[in-house]
């Protein structure tokens, strides 16, 4: 489908392997100037050969880093940048009573600062019309156990609000996905006991694929989501829509 994206110049962050890495191809895909950003020196693997219509450019770039993002934005300067996914994000899967407070401020730091900074830094050259897509977590929806990745999951959404308010007079639109569990590198160190639970807990009864996430991401970033402004957008197979009643209906059948 042609999602009127081509020629539109759009930074993904965290674009060297899973999620991101999947938007970058599909943006291409689509006709647009990606500026896919990770830790890396070089470009990942994932990344490179891609084929489209459209073009992609890797650079290195720390998303917790101001002065990286300062160095982009003045690489861009004069340009139009027309969309951002704030994708970068690490999880800590230790629970409440074991996680210290330096795992907290780092996880903040690339979770929560990472996406603020990003928008700071390319504000100047969004024109009316750009999109912003935070990408959150089902983490971010409930209760999940890992508190520190959920703590900043939650963060993020309050960010996007603020965002959405205060962007939103200059055409700017802010919009958040909420992914479950999706087969990316960052789930296939999860125990497996938690792959299972989850999956028994998503009404479709099966993990989701990272391209799954990206078709939502284009759409946001595409003008046929222009009056979508501040929604939240679970990908996550109905795991949220039932508040945990799954659990209970299954132990009534």
């Amino acid at each position: 489908m042609n999602l009127g994206l081509a020629g539109k110049t759009v930074v993904v962050t965290g674009a060297g392997q899973g999620q991101g890495s999947v938007e970058a191809r599909l943006l291409v895909e689509q006709g647009c100037r990606v500026i896919a950003v990770d830790l890396d020196v070089q470009a990942p693997a994932e990344l490179r050969g891609l084929e489209g219509p459209g073009e992609l450019t890797y650079r290195k770039l720390d998303v917790t880093q101001q002065a990286d993002w300062e160095q982009l934005a003045g690489q861009l300067a004069g340009e139009t940048v027309h969309g951002l996914v704030n994708n970068a994000g690490i999880t800590q899967r230790d629970r409440l009573a074991e996680v210290s407070i330096q795992q907290l401020h780092r996880v903040y730091e690339v979770n929560v600062a990472g996406a603020l900074l990003g928008i700071q830094a390319l504000r100047p050259l969004f024109a009316r019309g750009s999109s912003i897509v935070n990408i959150g977590s089902v983490a971010g929806l409930s209760a999940h156990y890992p508190v520190a990745y959920t703590a900043s999951k939650w963060a993020l959404r309050g960010l996007g609000k603020v965002a959405c308010m205060e962007l939103g007079p200059a055409g700017i639109r802010v919009n958040s996905v909420h992914p479950g569990f999706i087969e990316t590198p960052m789930t296939s160190g999860a125990n497996p006991r938690f792959r299972e639970a989850t999956i028994a807990q998503t009404p479709l009864g099966r993990a989701g694929r990272s391209e799954e996430v990206a078709n939502v991401v284009l759409f946001l970033l595409s003008e046929r989501s222009s009056f979508v402004n501040g929604a939240e957008i679970p990908v996550d197979g109905g795991q949220t829509a039932h508040c945990g009643a799954q659990a209970i209906s299954d132990a009534l059948k």
